[in-house]
């Protein structure tokens, strides 16, 4: 190690930042596996795997919203409900995003009804009272939250693609808890 003239260590520079020659290889190789190439490494069946949970618990809560938006009695109801409508079109659209990922990674998405909600993270609702609807709309988004949160922070650099697409939905999430929160306390 030496000093420059600023009179600053430097250290000698070992790794260069160059493209690894054998993946551009790779990726010459295997065409019928689309966008899937050899960066992805052994994560992609298991982001393909937390991604059919998230799947499983965006459906899920577009039939929890659905339920609630047409079930929704009382003084603030309507404007509730219309909001709960909202909640599941973009949950529908969470859902679409996803699936569609799943795709590109080479998987399947299971969008099997027989094993919907023990794949779920977030738990269906089929509650009458408004405020019981809120609060379990609220537990569902957090569950969300704190699941997508754990699923970026495992993919980190290892699939960009699907780390920023969860980091929209999980943006959209965090307002869906804001709002249901507010309500709470109205």
């Amino acid at each position: 190690m030496g000093k420059n003239e600023n009179n600053v260590s430097t250290l000698p520079v070992t790794n260069r930042l160059v493209l690894n020659e054998e993946g551009l290889t790779a990726a010459k190789r295997s065409l019928e596996e689309g966008a899937v190439t050899p960066s992805y490494g052994p994560w992609r069946e298991d982001i393909i795997k937390l991604l059919n949970g998230s799947l499983a618990t965006e459906l899920v809560c577009v039939l929890r919203y659905k339920r609630h938006h047409f079930t929704a009695k009382g003084l603030a109801s309507p404007k509730i409900a219309e909001e709960f409508l909202v909640h599941a079109q973009e949950e529908t659209a969470h859902a679409d995003a996803i699936a569609e990922r799943i795709v590109q990674l080479g998987g399947e998405p299971d969008f099997s009804p027989s094993t919907l909600q023990e794949r779920s993270h977030a738990d269906y609702d089929d509650s009458l009272d408004l405020k019981a609807m809120i609060k379990a709309n609220l537990i569902a988004e957090r569950v969300a939250i704190e699941a997508y949160s754990q699923m970026i922070t495992m993919i980190g650099d290892k699939d960009s693609t699907t780390r920023r697409m969860l980091e929209g939905i999980l943006s959209q999430e965090q307002e869906h808890a804001d709002e249901l929160s507010d309500w709470m306390t109205d």
